[in-house]
């Protein structure tokens, strides 16, 4: 799963492919419907690769979070983003029970359960590439 190039954009639900870079922001491309729009460069933008989540001992990537999930559901659907903040903090507490309860809000899980399902409704989410990003270098 390569999130380098996969935008969340505040103000804008979804998330986004970087196209291209223009002189007063950037050109990005929604993945849920492949529509491009300009982003501007005052925007507050985060690629999914540098969001990490708050636990007790420190940060977890949201890639790991994402692969969690899968393993856990089997590639399958996870609890929608709309059910009640009870059964999205039960859910999480279950694939990252030392999450910050204090500095991860529902809103924060919501996020992470949304982009679950578009990532895996795309096929973005790769297990295979997982393994071979984390296997050592045999070369010497």
């Amino acid at each position: 799963m390569n999130l380098k190039d996969i935008l969340a954009i505040s103000g804008h639900s979804g998330l986004f492919r970087f196209v291209s870079q223009s002189r007063n922001g950037f050109i990005v491309e929604q993945l849920s419907d492949n529509k491009r729009i300009f982003a501007p460069a005052s925007a507050k933008i985060s690629g999914l690769e540098d969001i990490a989540i708050f636990t007790d001992r420190g940060e977890i990537p949201l890639k790991t979070v994402l692969r969690t999930i899968y393993q856990k559901e089997e590639g399958g659907q996870a609890p929608s983003p709309k059910s009640t903040d009870q059964e999205l903090k039960a859910y999480f507490a279950g694939i990252l029970p030392d999450y910050d309860r204090n500095r991860v809000y529902v809103s924060d899980i919501r996020k992470v359960m949304l982009w679950y399902q578009l990532l895996t409704a795309l096929n973005m989410i790769d297990l295979e590439e997982e393994a071979a990003e984390s296997a050592p270098d045999t070369e010497s």
